[in-house]
């Protein structure tokens, strides 16, 4: 009972560990994200305090790019948990992409 009982152990240990390489790889990657995104809002917040008009279009490109990134990542970790679901799930998945890239296009094609 007592070998019954260790070998269990490993295993949920091994399953567990698994999880926890992908939970700090998930982990590692949104703080080195976070880092890259703040550094072009940084840049763009730099180049808009010295008033650099000439510079407004690499000021709205690098807020684009960094706001891309962010949503390309959640969009990932969105579709990795609806995978799984009905279809339903899957569409509103799709119609929320969707207007979020709408929302982002639209207005800078106002401008």
């Amino acid at each position: 009972m007592a070998t019954k009982k260790s070998s269990s152990s490993k295993s949920s240990s091994s399953s567990s560990s698994s999880k926890k390489s992908n939970f700090w790889g998930l982990n590692k990657i949104s703080f080195w994200t976070i880092v890259a995104v703040t550094v072009l809002y940084a840049v763009s917040l730099i180049l808009s305090a010295i008033n650099a008009n000439s510079l407004n279009t690499a000021i709205k490109a690098l807020q684009g790019i960094a706001t891309a990134i962010m949503i390309v990542i959640v969009a990932i970790l969105a579709w990795r948990y609806v995978r799984s679901k009905q279809v339903v799930w899957k569409v509103l998945y799709v119609i929320c992409l969707l207007i979020v890239i709408a929302g982002i296009i639209v207005p800078l094609c106002l401008i």
